[in-house]
Parts: structure tokens; C-alpha cells; sequence
């Protein structure tokens, strides 16, 4: 995974196969940190789970005998000279944090953060998601909540006008070239 939207694609992914009904997504930058965070209140992990999800040889998945998003996240947080944490609780759910250094040259872009997020809340309208992006330069939240009631009852959410919409919205406010 080369960028951050790819890391925020996989771990929502995550949440929602956990049935988390509400996943907040934080993402900051400033001159020197670049930050995600994401919280859900799925299905949780234990904390014998929790100590191997970053081993690329563990998952409970049982379509595929391997889980790569979370060592690959801990793999470019560390390589970008900072961290991953990973709080879980069984039946409460899971929050897991990554900062990368951008100064470090292995610091990876955040990619299309418009696009992921907008697919992220038109793609799963059952599900509350909430982002939010902060840098000195602005702060900016939506909600699977706000899109729902800014479209009404006469559109559905995850048409793809919306979608386009979402994607400009989001553009405009996190100056997103």
C-alpha cells in the first residue's frame, strides 16, 4: 500500500466485516506529523488477537490465510520514523492510530483522501461514518448523518451524484489538489 487512503480503505474494510455501526476517521497533519485514527465500536479483539494482527502470517479471516493491511501500515509508519497503536476490547471495539514523520522521505502521500472517504460514506450508508481533517491551515467534519440529511429522502446516498458532490466537498475543504 503505497498511501494513506489505501491503509484507511483496508482498516474501515476491517471495521465493517467487525459490524461496527459507527467508524470515525481522523486524519492531521501538521509541519511534521501526519496522522490517522480510527475508531469503531465492531466486535472488538481480544488481546492475544490484537498482539499478532501485525504479523502478516496471522488473520481470522478464513478466505485467505494471510491479513497484509496492518503490517503493511506498521511497516510504513516505522519506516516513516514514528508508530502504530492498536486498542481493542472485545464487544466494545477497536481504535487503531498511526503517525508518520514528514520529513522522513519514506513518509507515504495521503492519495485520493476525497475519493475514499466519499466512496467510504456512500458505499456503506447503514453505517455512521465520520471523518474529520485537521492542519493548521483548516478543520473539517462530515457524517454518513450530515450527507444523509443534506440529500434528503428524495436522492439516495449512495447515488452517484452524491458521490461526485462528496468528493468536490471534500476537495474544497481539506485543499486537496
Amino acid at each position: 500500500m503505497d498511501n494513506l487512503a489505501f491503509h484507511i480503505t483496508d482498516i474501515a474494510a476491517n471495521s465493517i466485516r467487525a459490524k461496527a455501526s459507527r467508524i470515525e476517521i481522523e486524519t492531521s497533519e501538521t509541519e511534521h506529523k501526519r496522522s490517522i485514527k480510527i475508531i469503531d465500536n465492531g466486535t472488538g479483539m481480544s488481546k492475544e488477537v490484537v498482539d499478532q494482527v501485525t504479523n502478516p502470517f496471522y488473520t481470522t479471516r478464513t478466505t485467505r490465510k494471510m491479513g497484509f493491511g496492518l503490517p503493511f501500515l506498521k511497516q510504513n509508519a516505522e519506516q516513516a520514523g514514528r508508530r502504530v497503536e492498536i486498542q481493542s476490547e472485545p464487544g466494545k471495539g477497536t481504535t487503531v492510530y498511526a503517525e508518520f514523520d514528514t520529513q522522513n522521505i519514506d513518509c507515504p502521500p495521503w492519495g485520493n483522501l476525497p475519493e475514499t472517504i466519499a466512496l467510504l460514506i456512500t458505499g456503506n450508508p447503514k453505517v455512521n461514518i465520520i471523518y474529520s481533517w485537521e492542519s493548521p491551515q483548516t478543520e473539517f467534519t462530515i457524517s454518513t448523518a450530515d450527507v444523509a440529511e443534506l440529500v434528503g429522502e428524495a436522492i439516495p446516498i449512495s447515488h452517484p451524484k452524491v458521490t461526485l458532490a462528496l468528493i468536490q466537498l471534500l476537495m474544497e475543504a481539506i485543499n486537496h489538489p
